[in-house]
């Protein structure tokens, strides 16, 4: 029997609980399909669902396989990836994703110390949900994930909390704070990253805002820094952000949040399977680079805007750096 063949069968019917449904996904007829899983319950000695019902469920066997079967399925296609790799001469490469947010002095400072090691990289720009899809297919050796998310089966590096800030526009009265509460911001739309990248994260953020008296009105959706950047200033809401892209802008400002209740927490993570030799290396090296980036405004509240005489022009970068 083609034990790999049966389970992706399994896997299929487990996730639909439908046969016809299944064969359908799966471009074949359902009683080959039937036959199929008929003949791996046959194989294991259990029943894997439960057919008595209207509706197919999985059995208690059935519920322990297939977590064994999407682990030794993505296994197996991680196997074939390293292969091909090693047939075409690329495992020297380390394969590292990193969040859209990136910014340039960490990726300049990351790709700097991994060359003073020695370390071949080749840096990809992906979201957390799809370095986890990569890392389990075997099309990335590591990438830099958002926390919280789903990462059985791999092996992580250490933690970076990076606090995160309000992005205001600058004629917001809560400019003139010297920091902000969540519960200032009720009432305004909030701009966010879309929740597929890091669903994880997206939801923590809301349960947060919301657990301190900030609930917003409207969820508008931003993927690139620059984009949430140009939403706030047109005054489409607040944003949350570290801080050094606000900069950039002179018609917002970027104050801390009391009590500092928002950090991103990324963590390196690789396949505990056949890792690649170096991917314990960079996630150190990684860890080190964040935790030196952290901005040293976050932990210290910034200053009011000064009071600026009328007829003068603002003075965008005093307001921003405080």
């Amino acid at each position: 029997m083609d034990l790999l063949r049966h389970l992706r069968i399994f896997v299929v019917v487990a996730d639909e609980l439908n046969f016809g449904r299944a064969a359908d996904r799966l471009g074949m007829a359902q009683p080959p399909l039937s036959r199929a899983v008929r003949k791996l319950e046959d194989e294991l000695g259990a029943e894997l669902f439960d057919r008595s019902r209207r509706q197919v469920q999985l059995t208690p066997a059935g519920s322990v396989l297939v977590d064994q079967a999407r682990d030794l399925l993505a296994r197996e296609e991680r196997t074939r990836a390293l292969v091909r790799r090693a047939r075409d001469g690329g495992l020297g490469t380390l394969r590292a994703g990193v969040p859209p947010d990136t910014s340039a002095a960490v990726l300049g400072a990351l790709v700097a110390e991994c060359r003073e090691r020695a370390l071949r990289i080749d840096l990809q720009e992906l979201t957390t949900d799809e370095q986890l899809r990569l890392l389990a297919s075997g099309g990335l050796d590591i990438g830099l994930v958002q926390q919280p998310a789903d990462v059985s089966g791999l092996e992580l590096g250490p933690e970076t909390r990076l606090e995160l800030g309000v992005v205001l526009p600058r004629t917001s009265p809560l400019a003139r704070l010297p920091e902000v509460a969540l519960a200032d911001l009720a009432g305004q739309d909030l701009v966010l990253f879309p929740r597929a990248s890091a669903p994880g994260w997206y939801d923590t953020t809301l349960e947060i805002c919301r657990a301190a008296g900030f609930v917003p009105r409207e969820v508008r959706q931003a993927r690139n820094p620059e984009f949430l950047i140009g939403l706030v200033t047109a005054g489409h809401g607040v944003a949350f952000d570290q801080g050094p892209v606000a900069r950039k802008e002179p018609r917002v400002v970027w104050r801390p949040l009391a009590g500092r209740p928002l950090a991103q927490r990324i963590r390196a993570a690789w396949p505990g399977q056949s890792p690649h030799r170096a991917a314990a290396e960079f996630a150190a090296v990684a860890a080190d680079v964040l935790a030196r980036d952290r901005t040293p405004a976050l932990g210290a509240a910034a200053a009011p805007p000064a009071e600026t005489p009328a007829g003068d022009g603002p003075r965008p970068w005093s307001v921003v750096f405080g």
